[in-house]
């Protein structure tokens, strides 16, 4: 939230945000390799994550890198100005520049990079222009399309159940690391339901190197929200917009109509005007009201009114 309070607000959310940064970018591939001190003077478009001092402008109007600040409260996530450090990709401090941001990289890891989602965004995304919003097939592709980055930010650490003949349980516990994941254990008759806390080994499964893959990644999943931030952030700080009021994920609030070629109804990454309000009012992440059109409900079931 930057401004509380305004009027002639145009509300503009992204077309499927999170779909278009997995189709136009290229991501981390590979092992990541560990470097010690300015990768930069080595390889000036290292690609990867990097541990920096941060110094930002002095008087930046919207700040867009961010970071998770530590209070009574618990973990805040807040867009500083002045001095601090943290880990950040590596594509996000470039942009970052581009707003007179510098960053001094004390270490790193760095990746290579590749297009890996494009066929599947294009594939899906075709297939949900195809079908009215009321067809379920259209939620269906929408779903796939949004919750796929998510899957690789999954906490690696699964819960498993399994039923083990009172006979063989024996066996199992000379597992290595076996009696440490258990977590719970039930008497059934001749057997035992058995939970685990992810184990090396899933009982009854012959795995390679005896290690269960779930497919998690949490440098790709980090990558497309950097991704996200730095598409968002051609909206900020530009004297010549409309005042901007308030921002979430994939939207954007503005006194006034930004240029037409941001606006699309159906392109990935472009903009489409959901609305124009005679006046806003803004209190804070996801507490805002709209009045003079569409009534907005707000998250978590916060509705605020403007009458008037």
């Amino acid at each position: 939230m930057f401004i509380p309070k305004g009027n002639n607000i145009h509300v503009y959310d992204v077309n499927s945000l999170y779909p278009f940064v997995m189709k136009e970018f290229k991501y981390p591939v590979g092992r990541p390799t560990y470097f010690d001190g300015n990768i930069l003077k080595l390889d000036p478009n290292a690609f990867g994550f990097f541990y920096c001092k941060i110094q930002t402008p002095k008087n930046l109007k919207h700040p867009i890198l961010q970071i998770h600040h530590k209070t009574n409260n618990g973990l805040r996530t807040i867009s500083p100005l002045g001095q601090f450090k943290g880990m950040f990709f590596s594509e996000e401090l470039y942009n970052a520049q581009k707003f007179g941001y510098s960053f001094e990289i004390l270490w790193g890891y760095i990746f290579k990079s590749d297009y890996i989602f494009k066929d599947y965004i294009d594939k899906l995304y075709n297939l949900r222009l195809t079908y009215p919003k009321s067809d379920p097939m259209n939620l269906i592709a929408k779903l796939l399309l949004n919750s796929l980055y998510g899957r690789f930010g999954m906490n690696d650490s699964f819960t498993y159940s399994q039923i083990i003949n009172k006979k063989d349980y024996p066996n199992f516990e000379k597992q290595e690391g076996f009696k440490d994941s258990i977590q719970d254990l039930v008497k059934l008759g001749s057997n035992y339901l058995v939970q685990l806390k992810n184990p090396k080994v899933e009982i009854g499964t012959d795995l390679d190197n005896g290690f269960i893959t779930h497919n998690v990644n949490i440098s790709i999943a980090s990558v497309v929200t950097a991704y996200t931030r730095i598409h968002m952030s051609q909206f900020k700080n530009n004297p010549l917009f409309p005042n901007l009021y308030y921002t979430d994920t994939d939207s954007v609030y503005f006194d006034g109509p930004l240029p037409d070629h941001f606006i699309s109804p159906t392109e990935l990454g472009a903009l489409k005007l959901e609305g124009i309000y005679d006046q806003g009012i803004f209190l804070a992440p996801k507490v805002y009201a709209l009045a003079g059109g569409e009534i907005k409900e707000l998250l978590r079931n916060k509705l605020l009114r403007l009458k008037g």
